[in-house]
């Protein structure tokens, strides 16, 4: 197996026929999927989504795919096709068409009216194509057939590329549900044909490499919440993606069985969901939906309410329930519903809303304890059937993190795909098809870009680190006033502490010798306000490392008289 080197310099010139592919986003991470193919001087991208921030990057909204590679090269691209509507693969692409408001978007027709949407709300009118399976698009040097694949949201699809440097096959994200709720399974049928054809590089979806065996059907979710609901007494809150349209209409079938309402909770459940129901892929019984202002006026055994939330993200409905400062209140008796699997880096978010509605009283149904959820993602026996079906010649495991992509590659090399012939790459690798052999012959440089309220990609690793310092360690202001003329301390040292249990006055303890140390610096010829600052950085730092155990960010102030 080819494995990425950080030592890897950047890419040569592509070889004349040749196809090209660079990762800018979910190989390593669980999110921000984007690909990029470049042949015959044209490039195709392939999703553009966004991550949702961690613990450890506060205050950052968004995380995007790096353009910076593409970025003088927006003119070169023929088109974006998006896989599915979910945000890890459209969220990004208002921040694409900012570079460029001509791409071509391509998709399904759920998942162009979910971007639209979104576009709409950035201003930006895009220029789209609508395709469905089975259907063949010449985009540029690359002829484009959209594959119908089965996921947790309707509509989505595979793409296959072929161009003169062979086929390429990317899954998307998929799995193999036999008896799907919409009936739209996933097509082996065109697999089959792609295989005998011969695909030369498959992309392939990671996130359930590890999980073997095979996805529980969708349809067994139905009688779980059928259950759920006539267990409980007052009222249900489910939380779910805003685009499980899937899961939405299992709520809402089992809440017209049991005589309920269902108020939709969030700006993108409801949007999404007016969108879903509008094309025909959500069937809404009559009389069950209702506005979220009339649910005070029914009794709590017939409230269902439907929210965004379930993967913990903090201003979402559901933890902002958990917290007490949303108008919906969590009490006693009421039962929350997490319709969703727990996406890698978000577990502790997600039981720390567990924690705050079970301590407000109310029951939690989650798939830690209950089938509520079935994931969307193809497990281990699912993928060796596709590697039978296809026999690619090269294998590049995508969407995943890196146990997820390493998974996924011993899978290929277990059903005959030589170890060679499998390509494990993180973001930003290039890898060139050549002559039907896939290898890795470079690196771009492939950061995290952060979406910041207004600000995008100026939030940078070291402010991170400033915010984690201050949430983590406190801050510690020192002000001084200094003769210009022989040095002396003439005001202060004043020392203001926040974050520290201490009282101010704990400070107390080091302001002589922080006079002296500035009274002998003027001494030794510092006398510049930015070299006594440093001194007083110097002091207080050592002295409230070594005194509470604290290393906190320190501002000093050093003026002169």
């Amino acid at each position: 197996m080819s494995h990425p080197h950080p030592e890897l310099s950047l890419p040569p010139a592509l070889a004349p026929g040749g196809l090209r592919v660079v990762a800018l986003g979910g190989l390593g991470e669980v999110g921000r999927n984007m690909t990029v193919l470049e042949h015959d001087g044209k490039l195709l991208v392939i999703d553009c989504g966004v991550l949702f921030p961690e613990d450890h990057q506060p205050g950052v909204d968004l995380i995007l795919p790096d353009f910076e590679h593409i970025r003088d090269r927006v003119q070169d691209i023929v088109a974006v096709v998006l896989t599915h509507g979910h945000e890890d693969h459209i969220g990004a692409v208002p921040y694409l068409l900012r570079l460029r408001r001509d791409i071509p978007v391509v998709g399904s027709q759920l998942t162009l009216a979910f971007i639209e949407a979104k576009l709409k709300e950035h201003g930006i009118t895009p220029l789209t194509l609508a395709v469905k399976e089975g259907q063949v698009e010449q985009l540029g040097p690359f002829g484009c057939e959209f594959v119908a694949v089965n996921h947790s949201i309707p509509d989505a699809l595979a793409v296959a590329v072929r161009t003169r440097a062979g086929l390429l096959l990317h899954t998307g994200d998929f799995k193999m549900d036999q008896l799907p709720l919409d009936g739209r399974i996933t097509d082996l049928r065109a697999f089959a044909r792609l295989g005998e054809e011969g695909v030369d590089l498959f992309l392939v979806d990671s996130t359930n490499a590890e999980v073997p065996g095979f996805v529980a059907q969708e349809r067994g979710i139905g009688p779980v919440l059928d259950q759920v609901f006539a267990e409980s007494p007052r009222r249900i809150i489910v939380a779910s993606f805003a685009s499980h349209v899937h899961r939405v209409q299992q709520v809402l079938d089992a809440a017209a069985a049991h005589g309920r309402r269902v108020a939709l909770v969030g700006r993108s459940m409801v949007r999404n969901m007016q969108i879903a129901a509008d094309l025909g892929y959500l069937q809404v019984p009559d009389g069950v939906l209702v506005d979220l202002k009339r649910v005070d006026s029914l009794r709590d055994d017939e409230v269902v309410l439907m929210c965004t939330g379930s993967q913990g993200e903090p201003m979402a409905a559901l933890s902002r329930m958990a917290n007490g400062d949303h108008r919906v209140t969590v009490g006693r008796g009421d039962t929350v519903i997490l319709a969703s699997s727990l996406i890698p880096g978000n577990e502790n978010a997600v039981f720390r809303v567990i924690n705050g509605l079970t301590r407000l009283g109310a029951r939690v149904v989650h798939s830690g304890n209950a089938k509520v959820h079935v994931s969307g993602h193809a497990s281990a026996g699912e993928l060796e059937y596709c590697y039978n079906i296809l026999r690619p010649r090269n294998v590049m495991p995508v969407h995943g993190e890196v146990r997820h992509l390493v998974a996924n590659g011993a899978i290929a090399v277990r059903t005959g795909v030589p170890a060679d012939r499998v390509v494990l790459a993180e973001d930003g690798v290039v890898i060139d098809l050549v002559d039907g052999v896939a290898k890795v012959v470079g690196a771009v440089p492939c950061g995290y870009v952060y979406v910041d309220g207004s600000s995008v990609g100026t939030i940078t690793e070291a402010e991170l680190k400033d915010r984690r310092i201050l949430g983590v360690e406190g801050f510690i202001s020192i002000f001084a006033v200094v003769s210009s003329t022989d040095g002396k301390v003439i005001g202060g040292p004043q020392i203001t502490a926040r974050g520290f249990a201490e009282q101010d006055t704990v400070f107390d303890a080091i302001l002589p010798e922080l006079t002296a140390a500035l009274e002998e610096a003027s001494r030794q010829g510092t006398v510049d306000t930015y070299g006594l600052q440093q001194v007083m950085r110097r002091v207080v730092g050592r002295w409230v490392s070594g005194r509470l155990r604290r290393r906190p960010m320190i501002i000093p102030v050093v003026v002169e008289a």
